[in-house]
């Protein structure tokens, strides 16, 4: 029969590090983290070999004497929380198993001192054993130096990456932490080299556009929103600026960075009309929420949360995120190709600084509304009207030609934003002037997107929405636990067209699907629901189905590439992306217009 035993402590704190310390990042994290909730103001890091050989963490904070530094080096010993309601953490950490974790696989030397004392003290720990201890020169505030991390684990050791890639994941750690507390600086060095700094006092927005990229200043806009006692701030990119990977995703909950799967599916969501399903978005966000709202201590490392009301969580976020860009209007990415398209007002070349500035002073205004008109498709009347009975035919270049572009009257004043039409390019670009530049317009991505928000808008969102009743009601075998979350959102899913019942423990009987989906695969459709509701708590899957069907029936009725447009059709089009909402992109998050100042244009002919 075994035995059961106690462990003796060297063997509990491998075990505690092996749940805090992974790696030299999340060695650098904790470190960091109790810098920041010690007041500190500027926090200087220096990595050796990616953090293998070395880690040091300077900092400007409170101290610690030497009893303290003692009772710091012992197991669940914390200053960051000052009773029992460990629900109510307000600090990035309170554990207290980071330094004596990390010092049961290290060499870890920590000096610190007091403010207003005379000398500061030294405590060094060799993987869990004190070495020494005595008094040390330094500044007020604390360092910590962590060197041979699992040096005496080899079966640790062994299976940490290369030094280049142990620098990625402590760089990566330092930028989140910095955008979270932009009130305080941040160096960090690399092998002697400086590879970040930025000042404390920055605003929000500063500081994140100028860690994650400088083009935010341009390509973003500024996110403020509030609900009650939660609030969503932050910058998000545009769906024109994107990558092909998430890795620029920054989500952060009471200062706290996260990697949380309903966040991740909220911004997935927030964007599921605006970018191919391979492109992902470039943020920062920052929402702030009641502690007794969110759990925080669902995961050692504290990177996943868990909310109290998940649905109010994800709904606000989408719709946070929908209503800043829509407040964007038709505003499109720069791109090096295209250095002013911009926005419609462009503003005048000028340094980064002023640009960053002048932006997240700026509050964009609300979108517009948009309601589509029932009778006719926009304000250009019977041109646009025109326009669209040809769009699905054939192409008839003897009717709808060049000559009659050429004949077409060409107006004289240049007075909206897009200018008018005084061509097209290779039956496919528009040519149009505005009293700052030139506009360029991809045809078929500017008519997508116009058709997609009709369509989202207008009768056809009922349509799609509307119920279409299974002759024979379909049977999906599922998990039991599955059977009842979908039997907890039936009526949500009723509101969406896909009718569901409970047929025994585990199975759901369908009776309807929505319309625009019904030769769609009934069993494949429902598992998907039930798994998105289990990762999620909310049915996003089923509205980001809908809207991939709403942009696929846009694209098929757009005006294609390849189509010759007269001047009328052309100029109804520019006007109708003046009205419609996030017209500066298309439903695969490419821009639809590109804009070249007057300024740009005499820098090609070496006017300026």
């Amino acid at each position: 029969m075994p035995v059961i035993r106690r462990l003796p402590d060297t063997l509990v704190n491998r075990i505690a590090a092996g749940e805090v310390v992974e790696r030299p990042a999340s060695a650098l994290k904790e470190l960091v983290e109790n810098a920041i909730d010690a007041g500190s103001r500027q926090i200087t890091i220096a990595l050796t070999q990616g953090g293998l050989d070395g880690i040091q963490v300077t900092d400007d904070g409170c101290g610690m004497t030497s009893d303290d530094m003692a009772l710091a080096l012992e197991r669940h010993a914390t200053s960051k929380l000052p009773d029992e309601a460990i629900e109510l953490v307000a600090t990035l950490g309170f554990r207290g198993e980071a330094l004596p974790s990390i010092a049961s696989v290290a060499r870890l030397t920590v000096e610190s001192r007091v403010r207003g004392s005379s000398e500061g003290w030294r405590r060094v720990v060799d993987h869990g054993a004190v070495t020494d201890e005595g008094p040390a020169a330094l500044p007020p505030g604390t360092r910590i130096r962590v060197e041979d991390l699992f040096g005496k684990i080899p079966a640790r050791r062994k299976f940490l990456r290369s030094p280049r890639s142990e620098y990625a994941a402590c760089l990566d750690v330092v930028k989140r932490l910095a955008m979270a507390r932009p009130d305080v600086g941040f160096v960090l060095e690399h092998d002697g080299r400086r590879v970040l700094a930025v000042q404390p006092g920055e605003t929000a927005p500063q500081r994140v556009a100028r860690i994650v990229a400088r083009e935010l200043a341009d390509d973003g806009v500024v996110i403020d929103l509030e609900r009650g006692e939660v609030r969503l701030t932050g910058v998000a990119g545009l769906p024109t600026f994107n990558r092909g990977v998430a890795d620029h995703q920054y989500l952060f909950v009471n200062g706290r960075p996260v990697r949380d799967k309903l966040l991740v599916g909220a911004v997935r969501g927030a964007y599921a009309d605006m970018l191919a399903r391979d492109r992902h978005a470039v943020l920062a966000l920052f929402l702030d929420i009641p502690p007794p709202d969110v759990d925080v201590n669902v995961h050692p490392a504290k990177t996943e949360v868990r909310f109290r009301d998940p649905a109010f969580v994800r709904g606000f976020i989408v719709s946070g995120l929908r209503h800043a860009l829509e407040g964007a209007g038709q505003k499109s990415a720069q791109t090096p190709a295209a250095p002013a398209m911009a926005s419609w007002q462009v503003e005048p070349i000028a340094p980064v600084q002023p640009r960053l500035e002048s932006l997240f002073a700026r509050q964009y205004a609300p979108a517009p509304s948009f309601t589509p008109p029932a009778n006719r498709v926009s304000e250009a009347g019977a041109a646009w009207r025109g326009y669209e009975a040809q769009v699905m035919a054939p192409a008839q270049p003897s009717v709808m030609g060049r000559a009659e572009v050429a004949e077409a009257p060409v107006p004289q004043a240049v007075e909206h934003p897009l200018g008018v039409a005084r061509g097209q390019v290779a039956e496919t670009y528009i040519i149009a002037e505005a009293s700052d530049g030139l506009v360029i317009v991809d045809q078929h991505a500017a008519h997508e997107r116009i058709v997609l928000e009709r369509l989202r808008a207008g009768g056809a969102g009922d349509k799609v929405s509307a119920a279409q009743a299974l002759l024979i009601p379909e049977v999906v075998e599922l998990e039991e636990v599955d059977c009842d979350r979908l039997e907890e959102a039936a009526e949500v899913m009723a509101g969406f067209g896909l009718a569901l019942e409970r047929f025994g423990p585990t199975a759901m009987l369908v009776r309807s699907v929505p319309a625009a989906l019904g030769k769609g695969n009934v069993q494949a459709l429902v598992r998907d629901v039930a798994d998105d509701l289990a990762a999620n708590g909310a049915a996003l899957l089923l509205e980001e189905r809908l809207d991939l069907v709403l942009a696929t029936m846009a694209c098929h009725g757009s005006v294609r590439a390849g189509r010759v447009l007269n001047v009328a059709e052309m100029n109804a089009l520019l006007r109708e992306m003046e009205v419609t909402p996030r017209s500066g992109q298309c439903n695969h998050g490419r821009p639809t217009w590109v804009k070249l100042a007057h300024g740009d244009i005499e820098k090609l002919f070496g006017r300026k």
